[in-house]
């Protein structure tokens, strides 16, 4: 049964929705979630999930070799980014080749890279005018957001909208296909 970690820094609503998602699923499991935040609330919904969770520090995750070797221990099979903003060093990129997810909170290439997330995309969204934003979900490399995107979905942004609004229409798009996407891509199913 493949087995899966997630990374997140913050809130962990993706994270929640995609342990859900896979809450007695028969052939998946959420089995470890892990956060460079020691208060973000993620680390809460792990608690209420009964999942098991981790903190780590910026040295630890880039110098020491733990994380690998805590996923290895796990058996971990899979690796899913939901709102985690660290570049995955390259010990875990070679640990998970084509094997870690990440989502993001625009229709990339636009709009992504380092530094551009959460309220950060929406605002530069909406004051480029755009018509529409959406999501993208991507294979991690070595670089920020340029990872093959294996999916996009798309929302109109109107004169109406505001960074809030597009957000939440963004959040939305996020908690219907990320754990979907995800487990087509575990299971190989288009």
């Amino acid at each position: 049964m493949p087995r899966l970690a997630i990374f997140a820094s913050g809130n962990g609503s993706n994270a929640q929705r995609i342990a859900e998602h896979f809450s007695g699923h028969p052939g998946i499991s959420v089995d470890l979630i892990l956060s460079n935040n020691p208060a973000a609330y993620v680390l809460r919904r792990a608690e209420q999930l009964g999942i098991r969770s981790e903190v780590f520090s910026r040295d630890t995750f880039y110098h020491t070799g733990s994380i690998p070797a805590l996923l290895q221990e796990g058996k971990i099979d899979f690796l899913v980014l939901a709102g985690f903003l660290w570049l995955i060093p390259a010990d875990i990129l070679a640990a998970y080749p084509g094997r870690i997810l990440n989502i993001h909170p625009a229709l990339l290439p636009k709009y992504g890279g380092k530094g551009m997330y959460g309220m950060r995309v929406h605002e530069a969204v909406i004051a480029a005018g755009d018509r529409e934003s959406g999501i993208s979900i991507h294979v991690v490399d070595d670089r920020y957001d340029e990872g093959k995107v294996i999916f996009q979905a798309r929302c109109t942004v109107t004169d109406q909208d505001n960074p809030e609004s597009l957000a939440e229409k963004v959040h939305q798009l996020e908690y219907r296909y990320f754990p979907e996407v995800i487990e087509k891509f575990i299971t190989g199913r288009p």
